[in-house]
């Protein structure tokens, strides 16, 4: 069960993908949809034969959920990435926000913000939380907070987020810095989500191929660890690092991102997108 939303930007309807048909949900695929228990509701919908099939053929793919609340991110969270830029492992995790108006579709432009010259990629998973978690008491208890994964590709620009000073976030918080999906899969569907490969290409390179595994933090620490911070809502998503290979930690002159690259990536399970960058 693959859930996606198909049209203009700002007009996407709400469709899922079951056993290689789509169905028009009924319902938006936001924060309040899944703490109302919205997947259970189509997959006895979709098996009791009451929902619309309908085409989707030349629609536009939106991001698979409406706006999040915020954007919880991760920083350094896999080995060889702090290996690759010279970083320590972190005792805690490195924890900053990018701002959710950033959440584009998986196919939609990204564009190199004004005076970028160091404009970069990073594939991440993306963490959907599905039930209210606040304070929890140990990271065993995370899993029931979760409501599925997506693919989300963090965008960063590294001069903003690490030569100007202060907090990362305006590194990260350039408009159209967080393409989002395909698809939003259903924790239940995804298998383990500490054990799926990540790969990224720049037009046709393969840049990044990592593993979750690799991670210093695993997910279930990582949403344990936040709730006693903040409180994470239905609908917030968390981005829960890159492993290496990002332009940050090639050689000089390293490969930053400029007007018509061509970035692909994917995570097995949860699709593969695709964005042409385009300067702003």
């Amino acid at each position: 069960m693959k859930f996606m939303r198909i049209g203009a930007p700002g007009a996407e309807e709400a469709v899922v993908e079951i056993d290689g048909r789509v169905y028009a949900v009924g319902a938006a695929l936001n924060g309040a949809f899944l703490a109302e228990g919205g997947v259970e509701r189509v997959a006895a919908a979709a098996s009791a034969g009451e929902l619309p099939e309908v085409s989707i053929d030349d629609a536009r793919v939106g991001a698979p959920l409406e706006r999040p609340g915020k954007i919880v991110c991760i920083g350094l969270n896999y080995r060889d990435h702090a290996d690759e830029t010279g970083a320590a492992y972190p005792d805690e995790p490195v924890v900053f926000m990018k701002d959710p108006s950033t959440v584009v579709g998986p196919y939609d432009e990204v564009l190199v913000p004004r005076r970028s010259t160091k404009t970069d990629w990073e594939v991440e998973l993306g963490v959907v939380i599905g039930r209210t978690a606040r304070y929890l008491d140990a990271p065993a208890d995370a899993a029931a907070h979760i409501a599925g994964y997506v693919l989300s590709h963090d965008v960063s620009e590294r001069e903003f987020q690490l030569e100007r000073g202060g907090q990362w976030d305006k590194g990260k918080s350039c408009e159209t810095f967080n393409p989002l999906g395909p698809w939003f899969v259903p924790a239940a569907e995804v298998g383990d989500p500490g054990s799926l490969r990540l790969r990224l290409w720049v037009n046709g390179t393969l840049m990044q191929d990592g593993t979750t595994a690799n991670m210093i933090f695993g997910i279930d620490h990582v949403v344990w660890y936040l709730s006693q911070f903040m409180v994470l809502n239905p609908g917030d998503v968390i981005n829960t690092g890159t492993p290496a290979g990002v332009a940050l930690g090639h050689a000089d002159p390293k490969p930053y991102l400029k007007e018509g690259d061509v970035v692909e990536l994917e995570i097995d399970g949860l699709g593969r997108a695709r964005q042409v960058m385009v300067q702003a």
